[in-house]
């Protein structure tokens, strides 16, 4: 399966609305347009549609709705405010206040359709500053049964990231970042949408007055050129698949560390913009993450840990290592010995990886690449791992010193809510288990990312700005394509894709207010 046209009949040489990608702020986008009657295509280079936001747990940060109220939380778009205004570096005020206006009534639209289920999920936001509410804020779609699905919309999903890495078909059970896609693509097909995967964007049109008039495409028979009478929205993924990209923008960690599906997010479409006259902004730089290294050079998504310790190339501890997965790969990047580092632990889950990586890989697989090792005594695993063995003995006793009064002098890890949110341990602080039990083990870590985050430079409503800060008319962009209205700061769970889909509705809208092209 290469390429696919699934919904209202063959592919049209025009539409109201062409959606260039397919994760979550595309689809939102393109569900939105299709329930407002506008005739709308998704384009997606790659055979499934998904993108990165098929991988996720599907948490989307769209504070100040009826399902937070549910809840009994005491969240507020007020509240949300004031975490957004202790936590951004430097806030663009307009976008920031767009996407909490938008929010609510973002999830009010959603949750009016029979297709669409939404939930309060538990989980930490990343920051202790006011406005942060216990436990997180944060919503997901509920969980499906494929077989509730039209096959045809069943046979385009992109599966779990540790399936899809494997050549193997999604679960019968949908959840998370699957539920979301698959919720807002029957969304769209049920009113009339169009979805057309293995067609690659390569190039925008411009009308003779300037406005945005339709994209050109790779499709599976050569070339296709697509019209769109109200707009193009642009929600295709960052630059995080190409090196070329990511040193040219100084962007930390490598393509093949990415978490973006594999030959994807390679930053044309972004330059393809630009090329048409829009600005760009690469500051936020990228969604970053803890990746377990993998025999094949990848890396994986990892969080949660319950146990051990990270240290770089020196054998030295560098940060708290259960702060958010985001925060923790910051600190990665501040320093060269540690963009691979080694993630310390012991036989006390029968030498099982105590944190979340998806995927985690085969062990005995890990050990014979060397992206694990393994020794009886520190001294043993240090050498292994290349490390000098009286620095890393130092180290875990320091550590485990900790773990004993329950207090880490040195970082605080097991000070915040979020620290100990995924931690089980019998010790005086659940986050600090020693590491003392042989066999002992090293896992290579590498500074992986979500997706980057810099890109088209967009105001309150994604439209498309040009380098006099003026609305590219017909143009719009939401998702990773854009730089992000959270600068260098990750929030809470789902910031990426609830801003994702917020902007989209934001889009959707003002499509709707402006006049259409003439033909």
């Amino acid at each position: 399966m290469s390429a696919r046209v699934v919904g209202a009949g063959p592919l049209q040489q025009e539409y109201d609305v062409v959606v260039v990608g397919s994760g979550g702020g595309a689809m939102t986008g393109a569900a939105l347009a299709a329930k407002a009657g506008m005739s709308t295509l998704v384009l997606e280079r790659t055979p499934l549609i998904g993108g990165t936001s098929a991988y996720s747990g599907g948490a989307c940060w769209l504070p100040g709705s009826d399902v937070q109220r549910r809840a009994g939380l005491p969240d507020s778009t007020e509240g949300a405010r004031a975490y957004l205004a202790a936590v951004l570096p430097a806030a663009d005020e307009a976008r920031v206040e767009a996407l909490l206006a938008e929010a609510p009534l973002l999830v009010a639209e959603l949750e009016s359709d029979p297709l669409m289920e939404l939930e309060w999920i538990p989980f930490s936001e990343y920051y202790d500053a006011p406005g942060r509410v216990p436990m997180g804020r944060s919503v997901q779609p509920s969980a499906l049964k494929r077989a509730d699905l039209d096959p045809a919309l069943g046979e385009l999903l992109r599966p779990p990231v540790e399936r899809d890495r494997a050549g193997r078909p999604g679960r019968s059970t949908l959840s998370g970042g699957q539920a979301l896609i698959a919720r807002l693509a029957a969304i769209t097909l049920r009113d009339g949408g169009t979805i057309a995967t293995g067609h690659h964007v390569t190039e925008l049109v411009r009308d003779a007055d300037g406005r945005l008039a339709g994209v050109l495409a790779e499709g599976p028979e050569g070339p296709v050129r697509v019209r769109a009478r109200r707009g193009v929205l642009i929600a295709a993924g960052g630059f995080e698949g190409s090196a070329e990209r990511r040193s040219a923008h100084g962007t930390p960690g490598r393509a093949a560390w990415t978490m973006a599906p594999r030959g994807t997010n390679t930053g044309e479409i972004i330059d393809a913009a630009a090329a048409v006259g829009a600005a760009t902004d690469f500051s936020g730089e990228g969604w970053f993450c803890p990746g377990l290294l993998q025999p094949d050079g990848s890396g994986s998504f990892t969080l949660g840990l319950r146990g051990g310790l990270i240290v770089d190339a020196t054998g030295r501890r560098y940060a708290n290592e259960s702060l958010p997965y985001d925060r923790f790969g910051r600190e990665m990047a501040k320093a060269p010995e540690r963009l691979e580092s080694w993630f310390v632990f012991d036989a006390c889950e029968g030498g099982a990886l105590p944190a979340i990586a998806m995927p985690e890989g085969d062990r005995e697989e890990h050990l014979a690449a060397g992206t694990w090792v393994r020794g009886e005594t520190l001294d043993e695993l240090a050498r292994a791992a290349g490390l000098d063995p009286t620095t890393l003995t130092e180290t875990v006793e320091r550590f485990n010193s900790f773990a004993a009064a329950g207090v880490d002098e040195d970082f605080g890890r097991g000070q915040d809510e979020y620290d100990t949110f995924f931690g089980g341990a019998g010790s005086p602080n659940k986050a600090l288990v020693p590491v003392a039990e042989a066999p002992f083990h090293a896992a290579r870590v590498v500074l992986s990312d979500l997706g980057t985050k810099g890109g088209l430079v967009t105001d309150a409503d994604a439209r498309v700005l040009d380098g006099q800060g003026q609305p590219i008319p017909g143009l719009y962009a939401t998702s990773n394509s854009t730089a992000s209205v959270f600068g260098s700061a990750y929030p809470g769970p789902g910031a990426p894709l609830g801003a994702a889909m917020a902007f989209a509705s934001r889009a959707v809208r003002d499509m709707l207010r402006a006049p259409a092209a003439s033909a």
